[in-house]
């Protein structure tokens, strides 16, 4: 009879594994606060242009969005309307997603050290699980 993924490994050791790791990486993901300053006010892209910080802010991108938007539908095959509703859209998403912070919370050493081996542990059990066995020892 073979075990888990087809081979002789042990299902027992798969089920605890999985088990572990999954309580692991939820209890580590649940310690992880996401928080964004993104606005349409906010620089979402910055650069220095002769000595002096110059930014690009989210209301500033939605200009040529807008002006793309127009020319789409006054004509839908205009090349430079497609490049700048992608365009704008492209800049604005990735804006967004590189005005994300995250940070951990407080939590004590053995807190930190026990969900660490929770989770890592659990993945080194779980993929031990799927190794065939050497049945002659």
């Amino acid at each position: 009879m073979n075990g888990a993924g087809g081979t002789t490994g042990g299902v027992g050791q798969f089920f605890i594994g999985l088990i572990m790791m999954c309580g692991g990486f939820y209890l580590l993901f649940n310690a992880i606060s996401v928080s964004s300053s993104f606005g349409l006010g906010s620089r979402l892209y910055s650069f220095s242009v002769l000595g002096s910080g110059v930014g690009i802010t989210g209301g500033m991108i939605m200009i040529p969005f807008m002006f793309g938007i127009g020319l789409l539908f006054f004509n839908g095959r205009n090349i430079i309307a497609w490049l700048l509703t992608v365009g704008s859209v492209s800049a604005l998403i990735i804006g967004v997603i590189s005005s994300i912070r995250f940070s951990f919370r407080t939590m004590t050493a053995f807190e930190l050290i026990m969900i660490l081996i929770l989770a890592i542990g659990g993945l080194g059990l779980f993929f031990r699980s799927l190794k065939t066995i050497d049945e002659r020892h």
